[in-house]
């Protein structure tokens, strides 16, 4: 009698989660069902905001459900993230960020484990910075500027949007991997570094391609390298830091990630649909428009995969240039 209701209480426990699973695949293949949020952490304005919003408008028309974009600025983006992190896990509330997720997890600004509490679902898009000097510093590659650092240390000055930003990390891995000395000066914001750069305050800045390029072409900026993995379109000639220095690599992109314990349906689901409407060929004219391209299509494995190994590398380097908050 007792085994025969154990054996009742182990039927009616299998059944459930049997039921569990039917449910949550029915719920995913119906995804989705009612309006998507994608939260961002700035304000209106700016690369990451302008691109989500080109990526919604796509996902509205491919999904057949709107896709709102919800700017949360606040925290250096934290508070945004926190509003993910804190959402249930049924795909209608998603994080579009940058590789600043990716900071505030190894620079301990966000309070749990980002690598935990978020799913890299997919990339949306990838820009290459450009490296630029003033043109009274007398280099035309990244081999002339380690060797006329290395000749003159402490003499050289570079510009970022200040301490623990992505441009102060991405020169602090330069500086590692050439062993050059030169002199950090944090900016509040990059548009002020690059206006120093023009004027010979400091040496040298790495930007956006949109913020230098009207710079370049008029003279007061000279182009040196894109620090992305290949040559980009608008500066065909313009070769990569890594072609003088194998393994370095800095972009700006962008991509969505669920709240931890989101459907793995939902993921692949979403993976697809941003991969075809970031690739349409309407979308890479808006994008190119802004220096910028569809992200390389990839599942959800291997982006997940590219998180951590970027997340390692993020900080390897916070580690060595012992960058630490103010």
């Amino acid at each position: 009698m007792i085994a025969s209701r154990h054996t009742a209480l182990a039927l009616a426990g299998s059944l459930c989660i049997v039921a569990q699973a039917h449910a949550q695949e029915k719920k995913s293949s119906e995804y989705p069902a009612r309006p998507i949020r994608v939260v961002i952490g700035i304000a209106p304005g700016g690369g990451l905001d302008s691109i989500t919003r080109v990526a919604a408008q796509r996902l509205s028309e491919r999904l057949g459900q709107t896709v709102v974009v919800d700017n949360r600025p606040g925290g250096g983006t934290v508070l945004g993230m926190d509003l993910v992190q804190q959402a249930p896990p049924d795909g209608y509330t998603i994080l579009c960020a940058s590789e600043t997720l990716i900071l505030n997890g190894v620079l301990k600004r966000a309070k749990y484990d980002v690598r935990t509490a978020f799913v890299p679902m997919v990339r949306l898009s990838t820009q290459p910075y450009i490296m630029v000097v003033n043109p009274s510093l007398p280099v035309a590659s990244v081999k002339d500027l380690i060797a006329y650092a290395k000749a003159r240390p402490g003499a050289l000055s570079f510009g970022t949007p200040g301490i623990g930003t992505t441009l102060h990390v991405g020169w602090e891995r330069l500086i590692a991997m050439t062993g050059i000395n030169v002199v950090h000066v944090p900016y509040k914001g990059g548009a002020p570094a690059v206006l120093d750069a023009m004027s010979g305050e400091i040496h040298m800045v790495i930007t956006t391609t949109i913020t230098a390029g009207a710079h370049i072409k008029s003279g007061k900026l000279k182009a040196v390298a894109v620090t992305g993995p290949k040559r980009v379109q608008v500066y065909p000639d313009l070769p990569t830091v890594a072609e003088s220095l194998p393994g370095y690599e800095l972009t700006n992109s962008y991509a969505f990630y669920g709240p931890a314990g989101i459907s793995m349906a939902i993921v692949r689901k979403m993976n697809d649909a941003v991969i075809q409407v970031m690739q349409a060929p309407e979308t890479r004219k808006v994008l190119a428009g802004d220096g910028a391209e569809p992200a390389p299509p990839a599942t959800h494995e291997e982006f997940k995969a590219k998180f951590t190994r970027d997340y390692a590398e993020m900080e390897k380097t916070i580690v060595v240039a012992n960058i630490r908050l103010q």
